[in-house]
């Protein structure tokens, strides 16, 4: 049999799978001057799922505009950003799980409830829609 080796070195630079994090109406797509990602509307305390399994890098309020935030690192240079969230339910460090229950939506730094939803590659905002499932 072929040793493993190179198929998990090859996996390393693939995109991850993602799925859409939260289950709510699209308020605005992605616009590079405007919104470097994705609004999904929902109530508060709907749930906020990993849209692709990776490990939680950042978790905190230190970024303005973004309310309560979580970041999480996958393969391929990717990280996902998930702000606005009313209650966050992952550490830093943390390993999580595609479709893990990470957060619940809120109005964190937000005119109402939603979702802001980033995909960032090797630091640069890139359209989520891109890498989304068609909703």
């Amino acid at each position: 049999a072929e040793p493993m080796k190179p198929a998990a070195e090859a996996r390393d630079t693939e995109t991850p799978e993602f799925i859409w994090p939260a289950r709510g109406k699209l308020l605005s797509g992605f616009n590079e001057s405007t919104n470097k990602g994705l609004d999904i509307s929902g109530k508060a305390g709907d749930p906020i799922v990993a849209a692709a399994p990776g490990r939680v890098i950042y978790v905190g309020t230190g970024i303005r505009g973004y309310g309560k935030l979580i970041v999480i690192k996958h393969e391929g240079n990717f990280n996902s950003v998930y702000a606005h969230n009313r209650e966050i339910l992952v550490k830093q460090d943390q390993q999580v799980a595609r479709g893990q229950k990470i957060a619940e939506l809120g109005d964190t730094d937000a005119d109402q409830p939603k979702l802001h939803f980033e995909i960032r590659r090797t630091g640069k905002p890139v359209d989520p829609a891109k890498f989304l499932p068609a909703p």
